[in-house]
């Protein structure tokens, strides 16, 4: 059995990976006891001690909402699709678009976007959600295909995704240019985060839930969702990459949890001796993060270390006193680059907010800038995000502005 590289020795902040081909996403580590071991070993080492709340040159921003240009992809009726599980024509985004992924391929920016249409009941997520695909040359104006890429079928996820449908989907890179995109199944029963690959982001293969063969299928059970894969920039592009021989990936709300993977596509949470998964970002009593937190856009590895963008609810009760209850704010993490759970620091204020009246109008109008999709792009980093959990929007970082570091 084949032993992937690395185990002995931490790989550097930007060490490239080995070549993988799709067909062969499959170095793996003989024998539970050696994942359960290098588990109990993060795990101490995650509750050494707190890391201390601050800022810093660490962070990507600041952001930029364009003016003119958001929303920048909003629900419509003239997009109809024949539903292959009632066999009748549904206007699958009608009532809302929303909770984006993002990749730049041959030069242009896709958007895979989350849409619903306004079957079911008039309460947030009792509608039937599908991933959309939309285009663009420069980032902030797209053209989108008339019917979804991925969505509910007759097939063996069925069961996981019918009748609340496929949503929020993150997408990264291998280095064969496969897409691997982390989504959420909702059968309005339990939520699960699941995998699906494509070559073309047409075409898609669903893999079923992330968690389905770690300890015995133990997590299908469990509320999963929100997967942010651990990447490498390389150019335009954000492509998977191991640290000490595994893929990483933060998931999960109310708290964060990691997972890693030898393949991407089968996913084991990080857990102790008695089982219970370890939680590397919580909420804090007195900040904008005080209600919950959920993994957002695929981790990036800088060279100060690991960047993660996550999403932030804010407490009524015992939040930030500036912020409404149940606003959903942006916040930024930074992890270490040789231990992906050891917390090294975390942003006091949000780095976005709500602030335009389509962040505060539409199903959830406590206010939501959700981010979900970050890429480089011509020099130029762009954040997409749902806003309100109905339409799209964009902010802009230019890291070469006067005064502006890049992290």
């Amino acid at each position: 059995m084949t032993v992937c590289g690395g185990m002995d020795r931490p790989i550097t902040a930007n060490e490239p990976t080995a070549q993988e081909s799709h067909s062969s996403l499959a170095c793996r580590i003989p024998g539970s006891e050696m994942r359960r071991s290098t588990a109990l070993f993060l795990v101490t080492t995650l509750f050494a001690g707190p890391a201390r709340a601050q800022t810093g040159s660490w962070m990507f921003g600041p952001f930029v909402k364009p003016a003119g240009i958001n929303p920048v992809i909003s629900p419509t009726a003239g997009s109809s699709f024949l539903s292959p599980m009632t066999d009748s024509i549904v206007r699958w985004e009608e009532l809302a678009t929303f909770n984006p992924a993002a990749v730049v391929k041959d030069g242009r920016v896709y958007v895979l976007y989350r849409a619903e249409d306004a079957s079911g009941k008039t309460e947030i997520g009792f509608h039937t959600s599908r991933i959309g695909l939309a285009e663009s040359a420069d980032g902030l104006r797209f053209t989108r295909r008339p019917a979804p890429v991925l969505f509910p079928d007759k097939d063996a996820e069925a069961r996981y995704e019918w009748t609340g449908g496929v949503e929020d989907p993150r997408i990264v890179e291998t280095d064969d240019h496969t897409y691997v995109l982390t989504y959420t199944q909702w059968n309005r029963d339990v939520p699960h985060l699941a995998v699906a690959t494509s070559m073309d982001l047409l075409h898609w293969t669903k893999h079923g839930p992330a968690f389905a063969k770690a300890e015995n299928g133990k997590y299908l059970r469990s509320e999963t969702k929100s997967g942010a894969i651990l990447t490498r920039v390389d150019g335009d592009r954000l492509v998977a990459t191991r640290v000490n021989g595994k893929y990483w990936m933060y998931f999960n709300v109310p708290d964060i949890m990691i997972a890693t993977s030898d393949n991407l596509l089968d996913w084991t949470p990080l857990a102790d001796s008695d089982g219970k998964v370890a939680k590397v970002l919580s909420p804090r009593p007195g900040y904008f993060d005080s209600w919950l937190v959920e993994a957002g856009p695929p981790a990036i590895m800088t060279g100060r270390g690991i960047v993660l963008l996550y999403n932030a609810g804010n407490s009524g009760q015992f939040g930030a006193p500036g912020l409404p209850q149940r606003v959903y704010t942006g916040g930024q993490a930074l992890f270490d680059a040789r231990n992906p759970i050891k917390l090294i620091a975390r942003s006091d204020e949000p780095f976005i907010r709500p602030t335009e009246d389509y962040e505060k109008s539409g199903q959830y109008k406590e206010g939501t800038t959700f981010t979900e999709a970050l890429i480089p792009f011509k020099g130029r980093w762009f954040l997409y995000y749902g806003t309100a959990d109905s339409r799209v929007g964009v902010a802009v970082w230019d890291p070469h502005s006067p005064a502006v570091s890049k992290p």
